[in-house]
């Protein structure tokens, strides 16, 4: 008898990815390569793993994630452009027994939607906002967005965005955390990271974990009652007009450079427990 350890066949064997109840089983219509379906997939984890799918409800906003009411199996309601988090606000107080949370751009959270998320905070409303930050507004068409840096191109600085012009780039997580009635601000990053090993090319996967335990620390802190905002740097290889691992380098190398990942503040001490 060989002792050799042998591949065991797969033959006659479907491969089970699993399931998480939160989410349904319609694929995302978003981007190959666009970490809005890591985002998707981090927060029906968090959702899965408190056990508050049957209290969950999703406040959806105009931007990418507009049509995020057929991927999680929580109940929903449609906002118009940046009201999500004052139509949060209503639902929590009339209903606080609810996890309450939003999915939002750069553009619809920090330029038309900007007095809302700020004065949410001011109420310190217990709910959650989640700001996909990717530097430009991806869905209708590439244009400049407040979070976009300085010298980078859009379909409204083809030249370079010019600070001196348009004003500095706005910094969400360092604005929401200055309020006094928010709880929990975190940046993180959901873009893979390249590593040179020995053997080649490999990817981390470490701040994508990092953003699975902030989403989770988010909920937690607002059903401890407060407000949270967790910014997640995303790339638009689309709208750069850059390759799919390219616009990923431009994650970690320049927008981590203007908008530092971390904890920006954390009232409770969540991340102590």
């Amino acid at each position: 008898m060989s002792l050799t350890a042998q591949e065991p066949s797969l033959e006659g064997y479907r491969k089970k990815l699993g399931k998480l109840e939160a989410l349904t089983d319609k694929p995302t219509h978003y981007c190959q390569g666009c970490e809005h379906g890591e985002l998707t997939r981090l927060i029906a984890n968090a959702i899965e793993n408190l056990g508050i799918r049957e209290r969950t409800v999703m406040i959806d906003s105009v931007g990418c994630s507009v049509l995020a009411f057929d991927y999680f199996n929580v109940d929903h309601i449609q906002s118009p452009h940046g009201r999500a988090p004052a139509i949060a606000t209503g639902l929590k107080r009339v209903r606080p027994d609810l996890a309450v949370y939003t999915v939002q751009g750069d553009g619809d959270t920090l330029a038309i939607g900007l007095l809302e998320v700020m004065y949410a905070a001011i109420r310190g409303e217990p709910i959650s906002v989640f700001l996909v930050n990717n530097a430009i507004y991806g869905m209708t068409g590439g244009q400049m967005a407040p979070t976009t840096i300085q010298g980078q191109v859009t379909t409204t600085t083809p030249y370079g965005r010019d600070v001196g012009f348009t004003g500095a780039p706005v910094d969400g997580s360092k604005l929401i955390s200055a309020i006094d009635g928010s709880a929990y601000v975190k940046r993180v990053s959901l873009a893979v990271s390249e590593l040179e090993t020995p053997k080649g090319k490999t990817y981390s996967i470490k701040n994508i974990l990092e953003a699975k335990q902030a989403i989770e620390n988010a909920f937690k802190v607002q059903l401890m009652g407060g407000f949270t905002f967790v910014e997640c740097l995303s790339s638009c290889w689309v709208n750069w007009k850059l390759p799919i691992m390219e616009a990923k380098r431009f994650v970690n190398e320049r927008l981590v450079k203007q908008y530092p990942l971390g904890t920006y503040k954390d009232k409770f001490g969540i991340e102590k427990k």
